[in-house]
């Protein structure tokens, strides 16, 4: 099985961004939608080394907004709401990737998704809800069957350890990695360290 990028989404306190920095994942995700639980108005004031890729997610942002912070030091921007493919394409550059979330259901209708192919890094797939995200739902993995793309994926939306064995038996090279977030938390934006830790021994088979 090939190696899963795994990111942590929603953090927010520098001592625990600083533990987590410790650990090898991939990604890490800052929230700078307002009416997010995670909510962070800047990039904490933290090192992080530069294996792990600095995060920002955004809804419906104004694209100033995005690269003021991306100039705060992001190289990855995850857009979780009606952003269209010319919205991306015009954020996206050679030293910012672009990830696109989808919240997916039953009426999915993936056609909707084509104009990004070619334009985006990666999409994520989250549980559709009204909040865009970080509901600790999951949805019907069994609707990725009819994705009918070769864009890469990220898999989001209520990943615990309980069902992060099941998430790994699925069959599809396009998912190139895992999205962690509430099921890990001691409270919003405040990460159980040592619960990441087991996640990653799943992941990595240790």
């Amino acid at each position: 099985m090939k190696k899963l990028k795994i990111k942590v989404c929603g953090m927010r306190e520098p001592k625990n961004i600083q533990a987590l920095a410790l650990l090898p994942i991939d990604y890490m995700g800052f929230i700078f939608y307002e009416k997010s639980a995670r909510y962070t108005p800047s990039l904490p004031p933290v090192t992080i080394p530069d294996a792990i890729q600095k995060t920002g997610v955004f809804v419906n942002a104004e694209k100033t907004i995005i690269e003021e912070r991306i100039a705060q030091g992001l190289q990855a921007v995850q857009l979780h709401g009606r952003e269209t493919p010319t919205f991306c394409e015009k954020v996206k550059t050679p030293q910012i990737e672009v990830i696109k979330a989808f919240g997916i259901d039953p009426d999915t209708a993936w056609k909707t998704l084509e104009p990004y192919v070619g334009v985006i890094d990666y999409f994520l797939f989250d549980t559709n809800s009204p909040q865009h995200g970080g509901t600790g739902r999951v949805f019907d993995w069994d609707l990725l069957k009819a994705y009918p793309y070769d864009i890469p994926y990220f898999l989001s939306g209520g990943l615990d350890l309980v069902n992060l064995p099941q998430a790994l038996a699925l069959d599809d090279e396009r998912m190139i990695g895992l999205d962690i977030n509430s099921k890990f938390e001691v409270q919003p934006g405040l990460k159980d360290i040592e619960k990441i830790q087991q996640a990653l021994k799943i992941i990595r088979h240790e």
